[in-house]
């Protein structure tokens, strides 16, 4: 895993809004410190700088790995994993209450790949709508 500079995190997380970039779960209030992920992976020769990097919470940075496709459900072919740094989050995702919706192949893929609507992450939404930081 690349050193990333506390300057550079600094950036990412205020660039997200202290938010995981995939599945907008707030950083504020979670135990663990999200990460900072490499969209385009290091395997695959991303660079550690602010255009290849994103704020992930764990649950999102560990599913999503060194991969950069997934299968979206319904066509059943290998897609692009959302990309933070090209895409816009609205999209390709839509809240229905806690669950993420995907609303292309993309976001399907992603939703899917990153297991996004666990049963656990329902509940952890659930208690973040409590809290006011979640946007349903």
């Amino acid at each position: 895993m690349s050193h990333i500079p506390a300057s550079l995190r600094q950036q990412i997380i205020e660039r997200a809004s202290n938010i995981c970039e995939y599945c907008h779960l707030s950083q504020l209030g979670q135990a663990a410190t999200f990460h900072i992920d490499h969209v385009l992976p290091v395997a695959a020769g991303g660079e550690t700088n602010l255009d290849n990097l994103a704020l992930a919470c764990v649950s999102c940075s560990l599913h999503k790995a060194a991969r950069l496709t997934a299968v979206d459900p319904d066509s059943v072919e290998e897609i692009p994993i959302f990309n933070p740094r090209e895409l816009k989050w609205a999209d390709h995702f839509v809240w229905d209450g806690v669950q993420l919706v995907g609303k292309t192949a993309v976001g399907r893929a992603t939703i899917t790949a990153l297991k996004i609507n666990r049963p656990i992450i329902l509940e952890i939404r659930k208690e973040e709508v409590l809290r006011g930081r979640h946007p349903v």
